[in-house]
């Protein structure tokens, strides 16, 4: 009996994992007639194609070339920005733009970010005060991880409002399937806006030189290399978004799966020394990226199945986190498990280059909301969770909250 896979289906973003149990262990290597493209579920499969030279990131590309041209022209920031996301390059152009980047933006700048980490987290939630219940994404876990992506590159933080209008608007296309062309308008309108305002942050630190990232990445040099102005747009973009977006749904996430099993949030409360491995595991739990994408280069056979040149291959990375044959029991949060490490932010060349500055987001948004509230829950019975593919996130987390 196949497998219907129905990603969109309600009752499987609430909770996709009985039916990625199914395909782990009946068709690991899926084909879905709806999303045209192979599912992998394993751990070990995942991991493997992260490593394979012979997949390709460039799924951008033929997006766009499938496109019919009316479509193509309404979108054009968008294909302009997008198509110079280190994200969606293979080598060499991937090589060149992660060691450019990666000159400036690395594991001790981002870890150095943790003071302000700290401080923007106690910002906020001293805004919270005397609130009994209130939602948690639109309050702290949405704001916290844009500004400080704002504070890394020298954004100031009164534009909070418009950097998170503008990069949820971009979401439409990007983090959504194929939507109504009225999305593509949004979408594309907020990738023009949000290039058009780091193009005069780009301007503003030529003009005069800031001790920022934006700063030091208009005057980055190695050898003759440089990044292009419109290679400067569009990492900004890029960081911003990609910076922002995911590191909502982790802090989002995690505070539901501490809701989830309380034992497990008294015992972090209890010993913050727990903190550093309680994020890796709220990380694999409930992770915030449900799926990343690869192209087929060369055509090979996966679990008796035929994957062809230009194939398109969705590796589910919750799914992965949650393979049995990796860990024990893994439905369940375990602060203190061992085991492998998940794969969340990717694995190999490809792997997320912010995935510090994530972890310290984390390490410190848990610590701080459990010292703030003696007790938090859910003030909703259900969660209503994104239409997407790419990130694994809820609309809104109500919560109830008490101090002492």
């Amino acid at each position: 009996m196949s497998i219907d896979y129905r990603p969109e289906d309600p009752a499987t973003l609430a909770n996709p994992y009985p039916l990625f149990n199914q395909l782990r262990d009946e068709d690991p290597c899926h084909w879905s007639p709806r999303l045209k493209s192979w599912v992998l579920t394993r751990y070990d499969d995942v991991k493997a194609v992260t490593q394979d030279g012979s997949m390709s990131s460039n799924r951008l590309q033929p997006f766009f070339a499938s496109m019919p041209s009316d479509e193509v022209r309404k979108i054009g920031d968008i294909i302009r920005y997008l198509s110079l996301w280190m994200v969606f390059k293979d080598p060499p152009e991937h090589t060149r733009l992660r060691r450019l980047t990666s000159r400036v933006l690395h594991v001790k700048s981002m870890q150095g970010m943790r003071p302000q980490v700290e401080e923007i987290a106690e910002w906020l939630l001293d805004g919270m005060r005397g609130k009994e219940q209130f939602d948690f994404i639109a309050e702290f876990a949405g704001p916290l991880p844009c500004l400080v992506i704002m504070a890394l590159l020298g954004v100031p933080r009164e534009d909070l409002g418009l950097m998170k209008q503008l990069s949820d608007d971009m979401a439409l296309f990007i983090g959504s399937s194929r939507v109504s062309p009225e999305k593509y308008d949004t979408a594309q309108a907020a990738t023009h806006a949000m290039a058009e305002y780091f193009r005069a942050q780009i301007d503003a630190r030529r003009a005069a030189p800031r001790a920022d990232l934006l700063g030091e990445l208009v005057h980055l040099r190695d050898g003759d290399d440089r990044l292009s102005e419109d290679e400067l747009v569009a990492t900004c973009i890029l960081l911003l978004f990609a910076g922002h977006e995911t590191t909502t749904n982790h802090i989002a996430n995690g505070l539901l799966s501490l809701m989830q099993f309380p034992g497990e949030m008294r015992k972090l409360r209890d010993d913050p020394s727990l903190t550093h491995a309680a994020v890796e595991e709220l990380l694999r739990h409930e992770g915030p990226s449900g799926a990343q994408v690869r192209i087929v280069r060369t055509e090979h056979q996966r679990h008796g199945k035929t994957l062809k040149a230009g194939d398109r291959l969705f590796m589910m990375l919750n799914a992965a986190n949650r393979d049995p044959r990796a860990y024990a029991d893994p439905d369940r949060l375990d602060i203190e498990r061992d085991g492998p490490a998940h794969l969340t932010f990717g694995y190999g060349a490809h792997i997320c280059l912010g995935f510090p500055l994530a972890r310290t987001e984390g390490q410190v948004a848990f610590p701080a909301v459990l010292r703030r509230y003696a007790q938090i829950e859910p003030a909703a019975a259900t969660q209503e969770w994104l239409n997407s593919l790419v990130f694994r996130g809820m609309t809104a987390l109500p919560v109830r909250v008490r101090t002492g």
